[in-house]
């Protein structure tokens, strides 16, 4: 009896380890994100394409691991909000996201002998970014080396990192197209822990010594609204004054996931409900 007992457990480890499969994940769609300079939490306004590429493996019909990288653009400006307070202060900013991320997904039905099955996501991520803008001039201008809210200038205004740890988590529904091919509609969002992907989140510096650390052109890059014709006379806040809200901005990709199997084998059933492999 042990030894048949032994010679299934076998059988059913080895055909469970030749089932697990890897695929080659193809990401496309557009980002966007949540903070100072975007009026809504979710919207397709100010949206940007973007991309990514890496490799999944399936642990089970259930579970799902995968890395990958993932390259798109972010922006954000006052002159798009219906808030007057908003236009007013006239920021915006532009920046690239490089990303690296795993994840672990929850598949919920079985594809082997479904053609479609929600899925939910989490993980961590790493990601770049480098916030610019454009001058009245319209020249380009990186804003992190300008310390426009006075970061590295004073105690209580750290500097902020360019590279930093997000947390992505997400959901999608999954068409099974053929064994080897498969697509997923999907969102994920990203919760950083900076507020400064716009590089707009506390309060105003001090004009003089910003300008003294910095030079003129830091001043004008944190204080715009005196370039609207209606706010021309307008100058510059004192340190008291909100800038931004405090919070920690977001990140999100709305997009499909095209899965091409690249090992393993899939299974379909027989017209018994009995599992048949696939060679």
């Amino acid at each position: 009896m042990r030894f048949i007992l032994s010679v299934v457990l076998v059988t059913v480890m080895t055909t469970y380890v030749r089932a697990q499969s890897f695929f080659v994940n193809v990401d496309a769609g557009v980002a966007n994100y949540d903070g100072e300079l975007q009026q809504k939490r979710y919207t397709f306004s100010q949206a940007h394409p973007g991309g990514g590429l890496g490799i999944g493996y399936e642990v089970s019909p259930h579970v799902i691991l995968s890395t990958g990288f993932l390259f798109t653009e972010i922006s954000g400006a006052d002159k798009n909000s219906s808030n007057p307070g908003a236009v007013a202060r006239n920021l915006s900013f532009n920046t690239n996201i490089f990303e690296w991320n795993f994840r672990g997904e929850y598949q919920l039905f079985d594809l082997s002998d479904r053609s479609l099955s929600p899925y939910i996501f989490g993980g961590l991520a790493v990601f770049h970014f480098n916030p610019w803008a454009t001058d009245p001039t319209g020249n380009k201008v990186y804003l992190h080396p300008l310390s426009t809210e006075g970061e590295g200038l004073a105690p209580d205004r750290p500097v902020y990192h360019l590279t930093q740890v997000a947390i992505p988590m997400g959901f999608g529904l999954r068409l099974k197209l053929s064994d080897n091919v498969r697509v997923g509609l999907e969102l994920g969002i990203r919760k950083t822990f900076t507020g400064y992907l716009d590089d707009v989140h506390g309060n105003y510096f001090d004009e003089a010594t910003l300008f003294n650390a910095r030079g003129p052109e830091a001043v004008t890059m944190a204080f715009r609204s005196n370039e609207l014709p209606a706010h021309s006379n307008a100058t510059y806040p004192p340190p008291t004054w909100r800038r931004g809200t405090g919070g920690d901005d977001w990140y999100y990709f709305t997009g499909i996931r095209i899965s091409f199997r690249i090992g393993g084998t899939d299974y379909t059933h027989n017209h018994m409900g009995c599992p048949t492999r696939i060679l």
